[in-house]
């Protein structure tokens, strides 16, 4: 006996001196953690030296006293046998367990949750062992209970949720409904439940339960809706207000917002029956028959549902005529005003396009004729120009005879005028006046001869009464022989001045008509023509006035062969062929 255990003893020193080579798992002592219900996989692999071989493989799990269970062995001429519990739970995962020892548990149950060793024993070097501790987690399972609640109820619970696993699920609440939840946990399991106070606007408002677990990548939901049941609200509405004897079809829907839906619809009228002719279906109540007066009343309508009931009433008054009559009526009398605001305002348009159309068009002919008078104003110009220059002498000293008889033809014109003017008898305004010459000839601001009406008389008081009859012949005398009008001016016959050119004397020759015919105006007989004093303004009117005349003819024309010629003068008037004064 002695020798035996010494040589049992021998071969454990032996066995544990040598060093053991497991390809997997790589630690003695290994962790592991899978799903129940899931394949499980358990490594064991053993390296095999020269000179060495595997003889037998040994799985066991290690109780909680310390002991071992057997579960599957494998022998490399003998096969696999399978032990206990564990018969037909469990396989090796090769075909050559001595090669690869990995064990499958296909099905994984919480129970198989412990300490498992994987036992090699070969030969020459003995036996070697390593140890796989395994965890074993179940997913969540959860559940949500909803709770029907009903309107005025108190503070209560509305739904509750739970959820069981391993390790411990968490639950959570996702919902916008004001309330408070209550949770309550054990090792595996957790529960949650969620109160409020139900209302009818909380119907069918999210109420979702969140289970949260480690092997979930995200919480899992479970929806819900919150449900409160309340009685139904009744309304009455109608296709028309318009009702009146003979309306066809007419009728009343009774509408009701209730939950759950209502079980019944009825209808009365005036607390009774309805009026014969009328049928409800669907909530609607409809007169199969046209209106008449006697259906004038209150009608209401009546919804149950398993809550409660609502009610709802509508005055219907039937009137004798249709008030569509005088709607139609409104309304064509309301489309002529606007079809006539509507014409009137294209009329107003069109007469404005008009106006500024004829406006436009007036302007561009107005500025057309512009323009036409402007260019002929432009020829006329430049034509006058023209003639100018070819028939008038560009030398101011030297006149044509036309220019000459024109001038001699306005001065005899101009005195006429002031023979014609009227007489304003003691104004110093008047030519016997203020303009009068203080020696000889007197000449107003226009260098014309001032024939004297008053004033003169006074101072010619030495002349006699025969003296003035006989000027007075002579002058109605020599008008009546003159050819000269003194409206109509000179004589044709009558030869204009025309002034010389200066000789370097500075004296003038003056070449005129008389004397070419050798008569001197100096030596024509009109009269003796002494110098008289002025006369008082206060002497007749006629004698100033042939006195006037036959001074004027005296001091500037002269009268030769029968023909009155003007005196030659240095401050004469030259007229232009034209008109125009030089």
């Amino acid at each position: 006996m002695e020798q035996r255990t010494q040589c049992v003893a021998l071969l454990f020193l032996s066995a544990v001196c040598v060093r053991a080579v497991f390809v997997e798992p790589a630690q003695p002592v290994t962790s592991l953690r899978s799903l129940a219900e899931s394949v499980t996989r358990l490594p064991c692999r053993y390296q095999v030296e020269q000179e060495q071989k595997v003889v037998q493989v040994t799985w066991h799990k290690l109780l909680q006293d310390g002991t071992k269970e057997q579960i599957i062995t494998a022998h490399f001429t003998d096969g696999h046998t399978e032990f206990g519990r564990y018969s037909g739970r469990v396989r090796f995962e090769s075909s050559s367990p001595t090669e690869n020892s990995a064990l499958l548990i296909p099905n994984t149950e919480e129970s198989d949750e412990g300490s498992y060793t994987c036992h090699i024993t070969t030969f020459p070097n003995g036996n070697f062992e390593t140890r796989i501790t395994l965890t074993v987690w179940t997913l969540p399972i959860s559940s949500l209970e909803p709770v029907v609640l009903v309107e005025g109820q108190s503070f209560r619970e509305a739904a509750s949720c739970r959820a069981v696993g391993r390790p411990q699920p968490r639950v959570s609440w996702d919902t916008d409904l004001p309330g408070q939840s209550r949770n309550h946990t054990t090792a595996t399991s957790f529960s949650s439940r969620f109160s409020l106070h139900p209302l009818r606007s909380m119907n069918g408002k999210r109420l979702d339960c969140l289970v949260w677990h480690p092997t979930f990548k995200e919480p899992r939901r479970i929806s819900n809706r919150l449900e409160v049941h309340y009685p139904p609200g009744a309304t009455i509405s109608s296709a028309t207000e318009n009702w009146f004897v003979g309306l066809e079809e007419a009728e009343l829907t009774c509408n009701s917002v209730s939950y759950p839906k209502p079980t019944d619809i009825a209808w009365t009228w005036r607390g009774g029956a309805l009026p014969n002719g009328t049928s409800v279906s669907a909530g609607k109540l409809s007169f199969s028959r046209a209106l008449r007066l006697n259906d004038t009343g209150v009608y209401e309508c009546v919804v149950t549902n398993n809550v409660g009931v609502g009610r709802a009433e509508y005055s219907l008054t039937v009137a004798g005529t249709s008030r569509s009559t005088d709607l139609t009526t409104d309304k064509l009398l309301l489309t002529i005003i606007c079809s006539a605001a509507g014409g009137l305002v294209i009329i107003m348009v069109i007469i404005i396009l008009l106006v500024n159309r004829h406006h436009r068009h007036r302007n561009k002919k107005l500025a057309r004729q512009l323009s036409q008078k402007t260019e002929e104003v432009h020829t006329l110009s430049r034509q006058t120009s023209f003639r100018r220059l070819n028939s008038v002498s560009t030398d101011p000293r030297v006149q044509s005879e036309d220019y000459t008889s024109l001038r001699v033809d306005s001065r005899m014109k101009n005195s006429q005028m002031s023979l014609e003017r009227p007489i304003y008898k003691g104004s110093q305004s008047t030519l016997c006046g203020k303009w009068g010459s203080p020696g000889g000839v007197e000449v107003d601001e226009l260098g014309r001869p001032v024939v004297w009406h008053d004033g003169r008389e006074s101072l010619r008081g030495t002349e006699t009464e025969r003296e003035k009859e006989a000027r007075t012949r002579m002058v109605e005398s020599y008008l009546k022989s003159s050819n000269m009008s003194l409206d109509s001016g000179l004589p044709s016959s009558l030869v204009p001045l025309k002034p010389q050119q200066d000789d370097g004397t500075g004296q003038r020759e003056v070449d005129l008509g008389h004397l070419r015919e050798g008569v001197s105006p100096d030596e024509e007989d009109w009269g003796p023509t002494p110098s008289e004093p002025d006369r008082d303004e206060d002497d007749g009117d006629g004698d100033c006035s042939a006195y006037k005349i036959t001074e004027a003819l005296t001091n500037h024309f002269y009268y030769s062969n029968g023909i009155l010629r003007p005196k030659p003068h240095s401050n004469a008037i030259l007229l232009h062929p034209k008109g125009q004064i030089v």
